[in-house]
């Protein structure tokens, strides 16, 4: 049963990194300083066309601004699983032959 918790914790641990590096790579393609406002035509009741802003600077900068936030709260978590799995190899011990045993290998 502890060996099927260890893996979900390994395979949870696994995907929060994922998760950090795909933000990440968000942030980082999204420059706040380049930001435009992203607009696109609506198609009007009588077949026209006109011009909508779909998203503004400032809803972009606050998406990336909250994830940000997530980022940092995932990696806080991320490091305090790390920090677990270090203490649960160091409490089994390590896998090292002493002198005495080695005559025997």
């Amino acid at each position: 049963m502890a060996n099927k918790k260890q893996t979900y914790v390994s395979a949870e641990l696994e995907w929060a990194e994922e998760k950090l590096a795909e933000w990440r790579l968000y942030v980082d393609a999204n420059p706040v300083a380049e930001l435009k406002d992203r607009v696109q035509f609506k198609q009007t009741s009588n077949g026209g066309a006109i011009p909508m802003v779909v998203a503004s600077i400032e809803s972009q900068i606050k998406s990336i601004r909250d994830t940000m936030k997530e980022y940092l709260a995932l990696l806080e978590v991320v490091d305090k699983l790390r920090e677990k799995e270090e203490q649960k190899a160091e409490a089994r011990g390590s896998q090292a032959i002493n002198g005495k045993m080695k005559k025997f290998s």
